[in-house]
C-alpha cells in the first residue's frame, strides 16, 4: 500500500515539474509573466489546489486604504452679515445656530461663546419682530382676535360664563321630553353611591327620566352597550337606536351638564364632531373651526 501511494506522489511530483518547465519555456518564448512568480509557489506546491485540477486560483482580497476622518465645517460669524442672518429662512438660520453651539461646546473660548450668545440674540429680536406684527394685526382685523369670543378680564368671563350656564341648561331642559339616561351601577360599587345622589340633584332640576341598570344581573345589556366600569351614563332618544356615552366614573353636577348639552346636539344632529365644543353664541366666530370654509380671504 506504502509503494502504490509512493507512485502516485511520484507520477504526481513528475506532472508538477512538467508544467513548472512549460511555463519556462511559455515565458522565454512569448514573453508571457511567469504563472509561478504571479500565483505564488504554494498555488502548485498543494497537490490537491492549483491548475493540477483544472481549478482558478482565487484572487486576493484587496487592500482597504485608510481614509482619514472627514473634518467638520466650522461657522464663523464673520462670513456672515446681519442682513444675511435676518433674511435666512427659518430652518437654515436653525441649523446654523446649532452649528455655533456644538462650536462653542466643543470648544468653550469666549469668542465661540461670544458668537453663539450673539446669534441666539438675533433669534430672539426676531422672534420679538414676529410677535410684535402679529399684535398689530390681530388689532388690525378683528376676525382673528379670539379674545372677544373668549375674554379672560374679568366682566367678559362672568358674561362668557352665564351665556353658557344659560344655553346649557336651556338645551337639557328642552331635551327630557325625549331623552334619558341609562345609568350603569353595580350593587359593590363605592363610587355608585355618589353619583347617585349627583344624578338625584340633576333630576330635581330638569326632571329628566334615568333607568338604573344593574351590570351583575343584566350581562347581557351591559356587554350590548360595551360599558366595561361603572359607573357609566349613557343618552338615548325616543324612537331612535343610536346612543352616546355621557361619562364613565363619577363625575360633578356642572361636569355632567356640560358633558349632555354637547352629546344631546351631537345626537340631534345640530352640531358636528368638529363643533364639539361650540356653543350657539360662538357660531361663525374664530372659536367655530368651520366657519373659515365659508369665509373669503
Amino acid at each position: 500500500m506504502q509503494t502504490v501511494c509512493l507512485k502516485k506522489r511520484i507520477r504526481s511530483g513528475r506532472a508538477m515539474m512538467l508544467f513548472r518547465i512549460l511555463a519556462v519555456v511559455a515565458v522565454v518564448f512569448t514573453g508571457l509573466p511567469d504563472a509561478e512568480a504571479e500565483l505564488g509557489p504554494k498555488f502548485y506546491d498543494d497537490a490537491k489546489q492549483g491548475w493540477f485540477w483544472y481549478e482558478e486560483p482565487a484572487p486576493e482580497p484587496e487592500k482597504e486604504e485608510a481614509t482619514a476622518p472627514m473634518s467638520r465645517s466650522v461657522p464663523a460669524l464673520a462670513d456672515y452679515s446681519t442682513e444675511q442672518l435676518w433674511d435666512m429662512h427659518p430652518d437654515d438660520f436653525q441649523d446654523l445656530l446649532m452649528a455655533f453651539q456644538k462650536k462653542a461646546v466643543q470648544r468653550p473660548t469666549e469668542e465661540n461663546v461670544h458668537e453663539y450668545l450673539t446669534m441666539q440674540d438675533l433669534a430672539r429680536r426676531k422672534a420679538a419682530a414676529y410677535a410684535n406684527v402679529a399684535s398689530y394685526v390681530i388689532q388690525k382685523y378683528a376676525d382673528l382676535d379670539v379674545g372677544r369670543e373668549y375674554p379672560v378680564a374679568a366682566p367678559g368671563v362672568i358674561a362668557r360664563v352665564k351665556m353658557q350656564k344659560e344655553e346649557i341648561s336651556a338645551t337639557i331642559r328642552d331635551a327630557a321630553a325625549d331623552h334619558a339616561l341609562l345609568y350603569f351601577a353595580s350593587q359593590d360599587c363605592s363610587y355608585c353611591e355618589e353619583q347617585q345622589q349627583i344624578l338625584r340633584y340633576f333630576t330635581d332640576r330638569y326632571g329628566w327620566q334615568i333607568k338604573e341598570l344593574d351590570v351583575d344581573t343584566l350581562p347581557g345589556t351591559a356587554a350590548r352597550f360595551g360599558i366595561l366600569t361603572t359607573p357609566t351614563l349613557l343618552l338615548i332618544a325616543r324612537n331612535r337606536p343610536d346612543y352616546i356615552p355621557v361619562a364613565s366614573g363619577v363625575v360633578a353636577l356642572d361636569e355632567l351638564e356640560r358633558s349632555l348639552y354637547r352629546s344631546i346636539r351631537l345626537l340631534n344632529g345640530q352640531i358636528t364632531p368638529q363643533e364639539y365644543s361650540v356653543y350657539d353664541f360662538q357660531k361663525g366666530g374664530g372659536l367655530d373651526p368651520e366657519s373659515v370654509l365659508k369665509k373669503r380671504f
